[in-house]
């Protein structure tokens, strides 16, 4: 089945960067999309970045210019780099994939001094 597992996540001071990783099986991950969505304490579950299988990539407003999308079809990984990273980017971030509604558990990111 579907399994998406989300890795990187931790607490950073503002300005700092971290780089998440998901790991995913159980599909033909190099054919699909695949997204980052972040959901804060009161908020609703938000777009962060979306990969197509050709690789071309969209990101919200809120993280241009900070966030880099990108995967690894041979290690059926996708990856989040965020730089510059600011208080408001505190959530919890999550894999999806974007042909069903198939979630990872999340990673939690804080940043704060």
């Amino acid at each position: 089945q579907v399994q998406l597992a989300e890795s990187g996540g931790g607490l950073v001071q503002p300005g700092g960067s971290l780089r998440l990783s998901c790991a995913a099986s159980g599909f033909t991950f190099s054919d699909n999309a695949m997204g980052w969505y972040r959901q804060a304490p009161g908020n609703e579950r938000e777009l962060v970045a979306i990969i197509s299988s050709g690789e071309t990539k969209r990101y919200a407003d809120s993280v241009k210019g900070r966030f880099t999308i990108s995967r690894d079809n041979a290690k059926n990984t996708v990856y989040l780099q965020m730089n510059s990273l600011k208080p408001e980017d505190t959530a919890v971030y999550y894999c999806r994939a974007l042909f069903g509604d198939y979630w990872g558990q999340g990673t939690q990111v804080a940043v704060s001094s």
